[in-house]
């Protein structure tokens, strides 16, 4: 972890390209399909609804749908969803502002959240730069790196390459934050590293055990 800490803040530190260019809900809503230009909905589980742009579907307002994605209106909350990606809480619109977390035995701040609506395990490092993410979990939050900017980084194997990213959302329990810059690591990682580009975002304090992240904004 330390060799990969120290390989995104020496990119950083080179002018490489890493510079910037849940809490469970009573409903949940996911994209099934799309049908011609509508949405194909399914709302708390029910059969899905195929939904047009403008149109409101159990709360849900589609407002545009393009062949794998439909971006939504949510309690005055834009959402995009994805094909086979997991439901998205209604209910909780990841407006809360504080994160409370325990560190494990060895003094590491280790949770679960999401990325982009899918699954994750993360751990606090605030010694690195940025957040980064294994390729193999990267690909499967359906985060694409084809078109993306390529960053070259010295690790203890020499050097790698990495692709700068922004992630739509960062989602941990009821806080949600948008527009997350990320690194992709070629290989796999056995968690998340929540770095800067995260934490910058609130205000941290740790007492003992406790780590406790107040919103900013």
């Amino acid at each position: 972890m330390q060799a990969l800490r120290t390989a995104i803040s020496l990119a950083l530190a080179a002018g490489l390209a890493l510079a910037l260019p849940a809490v469970a809900a009573d409903q949940s809503i996911a994209l099934a399909g799309v049908l011609g230009s509508k949405a194909l909905l399914v709302v708390d589980g029910s059969a899905p609804r195929a939904v047009g742009p403008g149109e409101t579907h159990q709360g849900v307002k589609v407002l545009s749908v393009t062949r794998d994605e439909a971006t939504v209106e949510v309690q005055g909350t834009r959402r995009l969803l994805r094909l086979g990606e997991s439901p998205v809480a209604l209910g909780s619109s990841g407006s809360g502002k504080r994160i409370v977390l325990m560190a494990d035995n060895q003094g590491h701040f280790i949770n679960t959240g999401t990325i982009n609506g899918k699954q994750m395990k993360y751990m606090v490092d605030t010694g690195a730069s940025v957040v980064a993410i294994g390729r193999p979990d990267a690909e499967r939050m359906g985060i694409k790196v084809d078109d993306s900017q390529k960053v070259i980084m010295s690790t203890a194997n020499g050097s790698a390459t990495g692709w700068r990213v922004r992630l739509n959302s960062v989602r941990l329990g009821d806080v949600e934050v948008l527009g997350v810059t990320a690194v992709i690591m070629p290989e796999g990682m056995p968690f998340v590293l929540l770095g800067n580009s995260f934490l910058t975002q609130f205000q941290m304090t740790r007492t003992n055990d406790q780590m406790v992240l107040e919103k900013r904004h």
